[in-house]
């Protein structure tokens, strides 16, 4: 089974369980009835580029699965989509904007995490993916998997998931040390890579996927299993638009919206 079967299955597993998943209301005990937008009939949605193919920097255009699944979304609802680019260096600071009221949701390839859900409130998820390890094949063949970093500099982005995972290694002594990158610094690491002065790259697999299509020095090699569930991210007091949204994910289950999404964006030789 090769890495993208493998991929479409994890996605799978959780787009596959229909309606019934999203219908269960937000992650959260206290689902409001109201719809609350912080400027009527706009959604403000925080995306952090680049993260392809979540979030694709096109001539003229910011497009990506993020983009497409919000357009949808705000249909449903009857809402204009207002993209709002987070350029921050720490991905976590994008939270920092929904409970300032800079904008009402965060869709950009979020993974839910305990820690995060302590400061805002999480949809129901749409996917599941694991890390990937993206190496310098031409350099480092030898590398196959985790086992093979011993001695290595692992290359990560300030605030992503992955780092979760590199600490654990330095913890094991798996890893010589974790470089941080900012996170709209991922083409600089990518370029370290390629040019020997780093060990490995730790990213979501579907973005490592996408990143190596057109480095073809570099490779994901494996996939770190972390069972990442990725979802929308609301402030902790906007329940209700946490329930309307829900609501809107699971009636594109039911017409397979989100399977097109998914086959569209995650599925396909991407075009960078």
């Amino acid at each position: 089974m090769n890495h993208n079967e493998i991929s479409r299955r994890q996605a799978l597993r959780l787009l596959g369980l229909g309606g019934a998943l999203f219908l269960s209301g937000c992650r959260s005990r206290n689902a409001g009835p109201s719809l609350q937008t912080l400027k009527p009939g706009v959604l403000r949605v925080a995306s952090a580029f680049p993260d392809p193919p979540f979030e694709v920097e096109t001539p003229g255009a910011d497009t990506g699965f993020d983009a497409d699944l919000m357009r949808h979304i705000c249909r449903a609802l009857g809402l204009t989509w207002s993209l709002v680019k987070y350029t921050g260096d720490n991905f976590n600071g994008i939270f920092d904007g929904l409970t300032e009221g800079r904008y009402d949701a965060v869709a950009s390839g979020t993974t839910i995490t305990p820690e995060r859900e302590k400061v805002v409130l999480f949809s129901e998820p749409y996917a599941e993916f694991n890390q990937g390890l993206v190496v310098n094949a031409a350099r480092t063949p030898r590398i196959k998997s985790v086992a093979g970093l011993r001695g290595q500099v692992v290359g990560i982005q300030a605030g992503n998931t992955s780092d979760i995972v590199a600490r654990k290694l330095l913890a094991k002594g798996a890893i010589r040390d974790i470089r941080y990158y900012p996170y709209d610094g991922i083409r600089t690491a990518l370029a370290d890579l390629s040019a020997g002065r780093l060990g490995a790259i730790i990213k979501l697999y579907p973005v490592a996927r996408w990143f190596v299509k057109k480095r073809p020095r570099l490779a994901v090699v494996a996939q770190i299993p972390t069972h990442e569930k990725l979802g929308i991210a609301f402030a902790k007091t906007n329940t209700g638009l946490c329930a309307a949204v829900n609501k809107a994910l699971a009636e594109m289950q039911d017409r397979g919206v989100l399977e097109d999404l998914r086959r569209k964006w995650l599925g396909e030789t991407p075009k960078e």
